[in-house]
């Protein structure tokens, strides 16, 4: 079956950020975590501490080339793909855009400082500093690139005729009514999930029998981490619920299969729908609980998805997938949770295989969590790409050879993806930390 441009135009970019995403991540909270690990070291003259900012700093300059690289793919993307929606929004998001990459320099340039200047100085607080610029970078870059999604949520600061802009106030269109809540949400979920793939390692490692001083207070630190930016998601997820529900009801109400308009709506979780009635089955419903989180009312009106047209309400699938990921969120501040209280007073919790193994799945949780995410709120705009302006249909391209264009991305994604990892496993699999540290001592 020869799929049309809009699905293969859809294809293509989903294929992209998804790829994408899990560097971006990486890029934005592993420099706090080097931060963190280094400040420890110098704090308490731990070198373990010190040789964990060493080590994870190596390992992060590869996953910054490779999302360079892709990231470069999506900016090409837009053009190519979505040149219709690029003709109206282009001149409102070329300013963040703009920032996004002198952002990314500005990372980039104290990066390559922070890398060459181990041991440099007497003092190691200075050093330390290096990596301050590294973190606004990448939290600059987060936040620039964010804001053009955001636009498209919650379009503003121009004017259309005749589907032409006659002004551009780029300053009102980056700071639109959706960048606060989507902004703070992907900058602590990128914390989660790098502080949680460092707990992966670690709790990988401990399986394997490298139970060390190291190993131990890399888990104990970057497990604490992400429990504790984990528990800050339920923050975050609270504004954006209260976005939602002032700016995209319909997509709140999507997410949460609530279709009358009513008072005291109930938070729904699980269950199974009746695509004809819109009945739904086997759920789990927590009263009052949505017009609490919409509204900080228990017995406010959250819109129901029956209020809008047919042809503007999102796939309602994405409920599914909204699950998904409060299942994982359960799941992962469970077993944080679960080994910081314990580790706290027993030590043999460091040695318990299925406590190990509980935390071996975080950091692949909260990754596909970060995926999950990005889908929720791209498929939940549906079927606008610039809602209440251009549909995606109408934004995508009418050229041909987009099927051979979405294999050359593909066999790109792959060699990346294969690339990075033989690389990162070379970098450290033949250099142990214990070995590394005996070296550094004898120096």
């Amino acid at each position: 079956m020869e799929l049309d441009n809009v699905t293969l135009s859809r294809l293509l970019t989903s294929m992209t950020l998804i790829f994408h995403i899990i560097f971006a991540t990486i890029g934005v909270g592993i420099p706090l975590m080097i931060a963190i690990a280094e400040g420890l070291g110098i704090l308490k003259k731990d070198p373990h501490y010190t040789l964990m900012a060493r080590r994870w700093a190596r390992g992060y300059t590869i996953t910054v080339a490779v999302g360079v690289v892709t990231g470069t793919c999506i900016g090409l993307q837009l053009s190519l793909l979505w040149p219709s929606f690029m003709r109206i929004a282009g001149q409102a998001i070329s300013f963040p855009l703009f920032m996004e990459t002198f952002a990314f320099f500005f990372e980039a340039i104290f990066l390559g400082i922070y890398l060459y200047t181990w041991d440099r100085f007497k003092k190691p607080i200075y050093h330390w500093l290096i990596i301050i610029p590294v973190i606004l970078g990448s939290t600059l870059s987060a936040f620039f690139i964010t804001t053009v999604n955001a636009f498209m949520n919650t379009p503003q600061g121009f004017t259309l005729q005749n589907g032409v802009i006659k002004t551009v106030d780029p300053i009102a269109a980056m700071f639109n009514p959706a960048a606060p809540s989507k902004t703070l949400h992907v900058i602590v979920t990128a914390y989660v999930a790098s502080a949680l793939i460092l707990t992966s390692i670690a709790a990988i490692q401990m399986l394997r029998g490298k139970i060390t001083d190291y190993t131990k207070k890399g888990l104990r630190l970057t497990a604490t981490m992400g429990l504790i930016f984990a528990v800050l998601t339920g923050v975050t997820g609270d504004i954006s619920a209260k976005f939602l529900a002032h700016y995209q009801p319909e997509k709140l109400a999507a997410i949460e299969w609530h279709f009358e308009t009513e008072k005291g709506a109930d938070f729904v979780l699980f269950g199974t729908l009746d695509d004809e009635t819109h009945e739904v089955k086997y759920e789990i419903r927590i009263p009052k609980l949505l017009s609490f989180l919409s509204f900080s009312d228990f017995n406010a009106p959250v819109t129901g998805l029956n209020e809008f047209p047919e042809d503007e309400i999102p796939p309602l699938y994405i409920h599914y997938l909204f699950d998904i990921k409060m299942t994982f969120v359960g799941l992962i501040i469970s077993m944080t949770f679960l080994f910081v209280a314990f580790s706290i007073k027993k030590k043999n919790w460091m040695h318990n295989k299925l406590l190990l193994t509980g935390l071996a799945l975080t950091g692949p949780l909260a990754m596909i969590n970060i995926e999950l995410g990005w889908m929720i709120a791209e498929i939940g705009r549906q079927p606008w790409i610039l809602r209440g302006y251009m549909k995606v249909a109408e934004g995508a391209t009418t050229a041909k050879g987009l099927g051979s264009m979405f294999w050359l991305f593909f066999a790109l994604y792959l060699f990346l993806g294969i690339f990075c990892t033989i690389v990162i496993r070379k970098m450290f699999i033949h250099n142990p930390p214990e070995e590394e540290l005996a070296y550094r001592n004898k120096k």
